[in-house]
């Protein structure tokens, strides 16, 4: 990890706001890429080239995003795959519209919330057989080409079933993140014979190749979704789990559906920020959107105190309310549109003290809200069509579960559910658990502005908000505003586990390149403050220019990643 110790000193050095000591402009690890036709920008350069060869063959934006993603599935396991889930939000330029699609799976309809009693649980384990959930990834896949695509699905899954079949070399970051995660799974039966070599992961550079995995690609080009939820895949996967202790069976599988979901959307100084509704934690980035509109941190600048503060305390309050109210919406009503308004946030900004940090933070009452490590890839096409999608297989390369002969792994997602009766996030049979996966799109006088998304757990809603904040506030272009050092606070309550309440006012932890005296400012007031390396995510962009519907891109340090187009 050389690359990333270098990035780590850079940001010592670049000073108050991340500024480049040479030119004192924001600092940028390379320049914007801008292409007329058509952009990608993913974790992985192979799969960005993918996604490009895809629309230069006459592949839509969303054929790409498809391609792209089962060649991640291949390339960057420790992220994503077939075994997890998918979320997706769509600009059509025919419509003129955006369109979401929410690609969560359920809980086994044959686990019950007592066998986590009879077995002395608090918690769902993160691995094995029990956090195990319907995978929507390619349920996703077929309903967003079903809708967008051009190309058939066999010509969108053939460089990752190419790749899979003649091997591929494992790049810096995903060999760091394997090797982490071979200890974790190996005990896991089919781990250690599809997914490392001779017990080990493999290094940075070995040639990785992964044939079950084509041959799976190959089932399901040739049969549709269907080879997957209801034919031999899914025997497999059934008996596989009937075998060792688990719970997902056939019929689990063939209920499945994904569903067509409406993004919802707030204004930020004059942008419209959407994401999707839950079961995903998308509108905490508009709850913290909403309560910092209120503070004018251009006047403030990047990297000062105020800026800081008034991050961690908007993203304290949002929380509270994820912890409480963010659940499977068929069995949790809740007012969105409530949660996303400006008075609410009015409210709740009353709450901040520029002077203090605040230790307890409670979410809306029901009164208040009455009616009054995954990946991210973006792609836009020459037609105008921009695609902001998100996958993952939950905790790195999942749940360790991976079925003979099928080459992924399934994801782990179940974890977290809470195992305690009366909370919106509960566990229940055939249930979406909680799901920390979201896409971002940013509108301006209904046109398409941004495609986005940062990866990474509970730092995505913090993620999407520091983004917007640099760009919108701060003025700076979109690779500079994905490499500035980054803030990612811990501790609030969660909707998970135990959902035990934040008391102590959590830990704000953050990259290099802050300034010193800001840091030390936020202690006096409060914090407690680390420097971590880590827990920051991963940053895709594309932003089309409105004039001349020119598109830039970026992709962050933090990853392998490359934006392109042509």
């Amino acid at each position: 990890m050389q690359r990333l110790l270098l990035l780590a000193l850079i940001g010592v050095a670049t000073g108050a706001s991340g500024a480049d000591r040479i030119t004192g402009a924001p600092f940028a690890t390379r320049s914007e890429v801008f292409a007329p036709h058509a952009m990608a920008a993913t974790s992985h350069p192979l799969a960005t080239q993918i996604a490009l060869q895809t629309m230069r063959d006459g592949g839509s934006a969303v054929d790409a995003a498809i391609a792209a993603n089962a060649a991640l599935g291949l390339m960057e396991p420790t992220g994503n795959g077939i075994g997890g889930d998918l979320f997706a939000i769509v600009w059509d330029p025919t419509t003129r519209k955006l369109h979401g699609y929410n690609g969560s799976g359920r809980s086994p309809k044959a686990l019950t919330m007592q066998h986590f009693r009879d077995l002395g649980l608090a918690d769902i384990p993160p691995h094995g057989p029990l956090p195990v959930s319907v995978p929507g990834a390619v349920d996703g896949w077929f309903a967003l080409h079903g809708r967008f695509g051009k190309r058939t699905m066999a010509q969108n899954l053939a460089p990752a079933i190419r790749y899979a079949r003649d091997g591929h070399p494992v790049h810096e970051t995903i060999a760091y993140y394997w090797n982490l995660s071979v200890p974790r799974l190996a005990k896991w039966p089919g781990f250690t014979e599809q997914f490392t070599i001779d017990g080990r992961a493999p290094r940075t550079g070995e040639v990785w190749k992964n044939p079950n995995l084509a041959k799976t690609l190959e089932t399901i080009a040739n049969g549709g979704r269907d080879a997957f939820y209801t034919g031999t895949i899914a025997r497999t996967i059934d008996a596989y789990f009937r075998a060792n202790d688990g719970f997902l069976r056939y019929e689990d599988l063939a209920a499945h559906r994904g569903e067509w979901v409406e993004p919802v959307s707030t204004n930020y100084r004059g942008y419209d920020v959407w994401e999707l509704p839950p079961n995903g934690q998308g509108i905490a980035a508009l709850q913290m959107l909403n309560i910092l509109e209120g503070y004018d941190l251009k006047g403030y600048g990047f990297g000062s105190v105020e800026h800081m503060h008034l991050m961690t305390e908007a993203k304290k309050l949002a929380f509270a309310d994820r912890a409480r109210w963010y659940a499977d919406p068929a069995f949790q009503d809740v007012n969105i549109g409530k949660l996303i308004s400006k008075p609410y946030a009015e409210s709740r900004r009353a709450l901040i003290s520029m002077d203090t940090a605040l230790k307890e933070v409670q979410p809306a009452t029901p009164q208040e809200l009455e009616q009054g490590d995954t990946i991210y890839l973006t792609t836009a096409d020459d037609d105008g069509m921009m695609v902001s999608l998100i996958q993952s297989n939950y905790r790195g390369m999942g749940s360790g579960m991976a079925p003979p002969g099928l080459g992924f792994i399934l994801q782990d997602r179940g974890e977290m559910f809470v195992l305690k009766d009366g909370h919106p996030n509960s566990y229940a049979p055939g249930k979406r658990p909680f799901q920390t996966i979201i896409p971002a799109f940013v509108t301006k006088d209904g046109r398409p502005w941004l495609s986005f998304g940062v990866m990474g757990g509970a730092m995505q809603p913090q993620g999407h908000v520091q983004i917007l904040v640099n760009l919108i506030d701060f003025g700076m272009n979109l690779q500079e505003a994905g490499d500035a050092p980054r803030m990612h606070h811990d501790g609030s309550t969660e909707p998970t586990g135990q959902n035990t309440a934040m008391s102590d006012g959590g830990v704000l932890e953050i990259e290099s390149g802050f300034p010193h005296d800001s840091v030390r400012a936020l202690m006096r007031r409060g914090h407690v403050v680390k420097f971590a390396d880590g827990p920051y995510g991963g940053y895709q962009a594309i932003a089309r220019d409105p004039a001349t519907g020119v598109y830039a891109g970026a992709s962050e340090s933090r990853k392998d990643g490359q934006a392109a187009g042509y």
